[in-house]
């Protein structure tokens, strides 16, 4: 069951408040978490792409390796790169979609409500490491951009496409969590967000 069909359960029998009488969240809060999981539905499908691009590139290191006897440094990189690439733009798919593993020994246990509760309580945890994430990865992209910083390999290739991306990523990921914390809020109050 995803994150969207848990938000506010409804009953459709006539006589239901539920139906009819659920307050919703303020328009701009909804329409920012709709924005968030189209953006991150977007950058998960760029995220699923690159997952043949770095075939590709692992395809061209093992040819090269096994067929030709050559080594090349450049396509063991570009696989580095495209696999940081792959799991940087697929987190805020993967934390909209609840596809991460969790080790718990109570919280699976609670009901819908209570899980949003708790998660309400001890999202300030995950917003302070996500920030901090966020503030770093910006400060060291700028560094690279401005220092002109290049990996330290023969190859030597720019390392600020790549810090720009893992910005980008890290970016999803804390609008991601923004989004869901409003969704736990909603559904800790009983209020619909959609």
């Amino acid at each position: 069951m995803t994150a969207k069909s848990e938000l506010v359960v409804r009953d459709s029998s006539p006589g239901s408040e539920a139906g009819a009488g659920v307050k919703k969240f303020p328009g701009f809060i909804r329409a920012y978490v709709r924005f968030t999981d189209k953006l991150g539905q977007m950058a998960g499908l760029v995220g699923m792409v690159l997952t043949f691009v770095l075939l590709f590139f692992l395809v061209e290191s093992s040819t090269a390796r096994l067929v030709f006897g050559l080594s090349h440094i450049w396509s063991t990189e570009m696989a580095m790169f495209t696999m940081s690439a792959y799991y940087l733009l697929g987190g805020a798919l993967s934390e909209q979609d609840d596809y991460h593993v969790r080790m718990d020994l109570l919280y699976s246990r609670f009901s819908p409500r209570a899980k949003a509760i708790v998660d309400c309580i001890t999202s300030p945890i995950l917003f302070f490491y996500m920030g901090s994430l966020f503030v770093s990865a910006v400060g060291s992209t700028l560094w690279s951009i401005e220092y002109r910083q290049v990996n330290y390999s023969p190859w030597a290739p720019p390392l600020a496409p790549i810090k720009i991306v893992m910005t980008i990523g890290i970016g999803l990921m804390l609008m991601q969590i923004t989004a869901l914390f409003f969704r736990d809020l909603a559904k800790a109050l009983g209020r619909s967000i959609e």
